[in-house]
Order: structure tokens, then sequence, then C-alpha cells
């Protein structure tokens, strides 16, 4: 996080704690004024000191100048909803609660005046009730400002998921119970004011004297000067940045291209999600284009030698989430030279894709064993039943064969109707992947047995499936589109595992297992026919061991003892 974001935050969790506190002291309205009142004393006594001023002074001028700098920082004013919404709200507080402030602290220090709640209330529920209005909305902005600031800070955080809903209610508890107590409190001191002896004698605890319309002078001049001083400034940042757009246009320009063929041309220092707002790409952006979410990053596909290398925040988020040196983000990279991007998350992305997740899943070529089963003559099972239990019965089979997996430590794919295709050792290795690729088709054949037992009173033959493994190479990572999008294996050993899943009805045998997979499992085959078989697509013959019961091969006492692992989608090959 750079100095500026630092900067913002901390100013910001001072205001956010000062409202919070301010907020606790009006819901004590809900009791009566006399809590009010003593709540007070404690507020001031931690804001109204030398360090608490400075303190909270201090944090309003940081946080104004480092806002009014971002705005000046950004090369586009384009933003997602919630950043433009937080912004929105930003900017009417100046307009909302200046006389607030220097009706209450700038009376007290400047005037002497008593502020105490008692002399807000009257201010707003007797003596200028059309304030009242102004206050609640501005009360209202202030928390919503900060709790969208808060919300945009913690939603990468692991834990924040869970809390979100208790944080919400409580965001929407807080300012409820410091309106009702406010208005409750003011509701009751308007009866009150309707004695002329008591509200003399109010009024003169306020200590005012004859200094009443100076004050106003002061509160309203005060609020004047700040609103134009605010409508001048943001004039100079937006007349500021016409004119920084229109030099840099006169000067060099690099060429972004796109996967989609189009190219999108800036001037230096703008950065690619820069680029990609201004000429409408959709891009990924979590955090907002702060380099903190990871969703925006893009792989360079050409023009890589010629970019400035990733340093500080980037270099530290890309090294989270595990990427290559290809990779970069694009609210971070501000390119020197022309340079082709691809996003590698789609627009609409969730906050989950921003966390740190394994290497494989960008895409990495890796040694693994592949599994596919298929269910026999299903076909002719389903023709002769009802619809109700051709869907039972599937549902048992997929469970029992999910499970088979699972046990074994495989990553069980989506069922392509009613056959099953796993991948075994993709984090781990090739010869625990085997190991493990052998328990699950010893699994699976054990859980045909048992679902065959279960349906023996409505089958009128039971269920028989064939079983293929092979290992090798592939490519592993996460393809697809939106919701279709799953952890997939393509390559040779793909199309090969699905084969000799075929070829179990060619040989009458329950599983067709590749040599090489017993090989590299260190299991001892050698009590199955081996045979030398040509698979279509491959010149070379391969040695394969025939199976007739899958129950029989190693590991499977093992498999129903194996730890379970988590489940990874896997495509089918075409």
């Amino acid at each position: 996080m750079g100095w500026t974001r630092k900067l913002s935050l901390g100013s910001g969790l001072v205001l956010f704690v000062f409202v919070t506190m301010h907020f606790l002291n009006h819901a004590l309205g809900n009791i009566s004024l006399a809590a009010m009142e003593a709540g007070r004393e404690v507020f001031i006594a931690i804001w109204r000191n030398w360090p608490g001023t400075i303190l909270l002074y201090g944090a309003i001028f940081v946080h104004v100048v480092m806002a009014l700098w971002a705005v000046w920082r950004r090369r586009t004013l384009r933003m997602s909803v919630t950043e433009g919404f937080q912004l929105l709200l930003a900017l009417c507080i100046p307009f909302l609660m200046p006389s607030h402030v220097l009706a209450t602290r700038g009376g007290h220090e400047f005037f002497g005046v008593n502020d105490s709640y008692l002399f807000e209330i009257l201010s707003v529920w007797v003596m200028l009730p059309e304030n009242g209005w102004f206050l609640t909305a501005g009360l209202v902005v202030v928390w919503s400002h900060g709790c969208i600031g808060l919300h945009q800070w913690l939603r990468l955080r692991p834990w924040y998921g869970p809390a979100r809903p208790w944080l919400f209610a409580a965001a929407l508890l807080l300012p409820s119970l410091a309106l009702s107590g406010f208005a409750g409190v003011g509701k009751q001191v308007a009866v009150w004011a309707q004695d002329k002896e008591w509200m003399g004698a109010a009024i003169a605890s306020f200590k005012i004297g004859n200094a009443m319309q100076a004050l106003l002078d002061f509160v309203y001049g005060g609020a004047d000067y700040i609103m134009l001083g605010t409508v001048i400034v943001l004039a100079l940042i937006l007349l500021g940045r016409w004119a920084r757009g229109l030099w840099a246009r006169r000067g060099v320009r690099f060429i972004i291209a796109y996967p989609d063929g189009h190219e999108v041309a800036i001037e230096p220092g703008l950065s690619v999600l820069d680029a990609s707002r201004l000429a409408g790409v959709p891009h990924a952006s979590v955090c907002g284009g702060r380099g903190r979410c990871s969703t925006c990053r893009v792989r360079i596909s050409a023009g890589l030698s010629e970019l400035p290398p990733a340093h500080g925040d980037e270099l530290k988020v890309l090294a989270r989430v595990g990427t290559p040196d290809s990779v970069r983000l694009a609210c971070q990279l501000r390119p020197t030279a022309n340079v082709t991007v691809v996003p590698l998350l789609p627009p609409n992305v969730s906050l989950q894709s921003g966390q740190p997740r394994p290497n494989y899943l960008q895409g990495s070529e890796r040694e693994i064993a592949v599994l596919f089963a298929d269910l026999r003559a299903f076909t002719q099972f389903a023709e002769a039943k009802l619809p109700y239990d051709v869907v039972f019965a599937l549902n048992q089979y997929f469970r029992g064969m999910g499970q088979a997996v699972e046990a074994a430590g495989g990553h069980l794919d989506k069922f392509i109707g009613d056959g099953v295709m796993a991948l075994f050792g993709v984090e781990s290795n090739l010869d625990q992947g085997c190991r493990q690729a052998l328990a699950a088709a010893a699994g699976m054949a054990q859980a045909l047995e048992h679902l065959n037992h279960q349906l023996r009173h409505d089958l009128d033959q039971p269920l028989r499936m064939g079983i293929g493994v092979h290992a090798g190479a592939a490519i592993v990572g996460e393809m697809g589109y939106g919701r279709a999008t799953s952890v997939t294996a393509v390559g040779d050993i793909v199309n090969i595992a699905s084969r000799l899943e075929t070829m179990t009805k060619e040989f009458s045998v329950q599983a067709v297992i590749s040599a090489y997979v017993a090989e590299h499992a260190g299991a001892d085959l050698s009590a199955f026919e081996v045979r030398q078989v040509t698979v279509r697509g491959r010149a070379e013959t391969m040695a394969v061991h025939l199976v007739p019961d899958a129950r029989n091969l190693p590991g499977a006492a093992a498999s129903a003892q194996a730890p379970r692992r988590r489940r990874v989608r896997v495509k089918a090959p075409v």
C-alpha cells in the first residue's frame, strides 16, 4: 500500500472512530438527556485536549487532501458504482456539515459557548428547526461514506465474509439508535421550551450573552466560505485535469492491444486499467484499482521485455497469488512501449478470485493420473424404468463414485452422462497420483457392488461399469467461461484414459490400467493379463493390464481410509 493510501486509510479510521463515538453518545438519548450529557463528558475528555484536537483535525485535513489528490491522480473518472457513490457522498459533506461543526466546536473555542447537548437540541428543535434536516442528512452521509470506505478496505480479508452480516446489521442499527435518541430527547425539550422561565435558564446556561448575532454570522458566514472554497478547489482540479489531458495528447502515445482485436492509444503515465476504463473495455477490478485484490491481472503476450519491472505493492500481490513472470497487475502497470495484454479474469469476477490460490490454477504442465469410468448398458435400464427410478439410481451411483474418488484423494469432475472423470496427483506427484487412482478404481468397484445389492429387487441384471486409467504429462489449469469455469486437464493422456475405458467392452473386463500407471504406483499387477494395444490416434502400441474385477486392485482397503480431499471440477475431453 502506497504512502498516500496509508495516510487516507489512517485518517479515515480516526474519523470513523470519532463518528462512531458521537453516534453512541447520541444513542444515549434513548435513555435520557442526562445520559447524553454524561456521555458527552467522556467524549470531550477524549477529543477536546491538545492531542485529541491535533489528531482529529489533522485527520480531517489529511483525509480531505488525500481525497483531492486521489481525484487529481486518477487518469479517468470512470469508476464502479460503489466508488462513484462514495465520491458523491464525500462531495456532499462540505455542504451539509460545516454549520454544525462551526456552531459547536467553533462556538465553544471562539465565543466561549457551552455547547452542551441541550444547546444543540434547542438549536435544532426550537430555534432553527430547518437545520434539523441538514444535520440528519449530514450524519447519514458521513456514516455511509465511512461504512463504504471500511467495506472497501476489509472485503478482501478472509474473516470479513462470515462477519459481514453482523457488521452490516451494526452499521444500520447504530445510526438508527443515534437518530432516535436525538429525536426522542428533542421532542421532550421542545415541550420544556414552552415554559419561558425554563427557556431563559437554558439559554443562560449556554453563556452566549450578547454574542448570539456574532455567533450566527460566524456559523453561516464560515459555512458559506467552506462551500465556496470547495466549489473553487473542485473546479480547479477538473480544469487542471482537462489541461493535463490536452498536454499529454500532444506527446508520444503507446498502443495497448486486447485479445478481441481492440486497440487503445494512451499517453505515458496511464495504467492498463485506466486504458480499459477510458475505452470502455470490461476489466475486473474488485479493489477499484488500488493494487490489493489482483483481480485486474493480465498476461503480457507481447512487449514484456520493454515494460518496467514490477515493484512495491504490485510485486507483493503477484507473489501472494503465485503468478508467473508474464502476469502483471493492470492497475499498476504503466506501459512505456506498445504491449498486448490478455485479462485473466472475467469482468464480473468475485472477491474470492483475489485470494492466494495454487499455482497450477494459472495453467501448468504437470504429470498426473487420469481415470475414466462409465456405466454399461445403462440406456436399456433407463428405457425400462420410470424417470424417478432412473434419477434415483443415477444419484446413488454418482454418490458412490464420488465418495470413492474423494476417499482416495482425487479431484472429481462433474459427471458426464453416466460417466466419471477424475484427476490424481494434481497437488502432489505422479507416483502418489497413480497409487490414488488405483485405490479409487478399487473403491468405485466396491461402491458399484454395494449399489447393486441395494437395487437388487429393481434390477433385471446387475449394473456393470468400465474403468480406464492412464498417467503422464497434461496441461492443468482453470478453464471455461462464467459459471462453467473449472479446473481442467487437457492433453494426450486424457484421451488415452478415455480410450482405455472404452476397451473394457472389447476385452470384457472391468478395468484397463496402463502399465505406466502400475510402474509409478509401485503396484504388483502381475496377476492380471498384459496386452499390447493400439490406441486410436497413436501409432505405437502400449502395454495395459486387463483387470476383470477392479476390487482386486492394490489399494482397495486403503481407499476407504485415505483422507478426503477438496473437490475440483474437471472438463471432459472432446
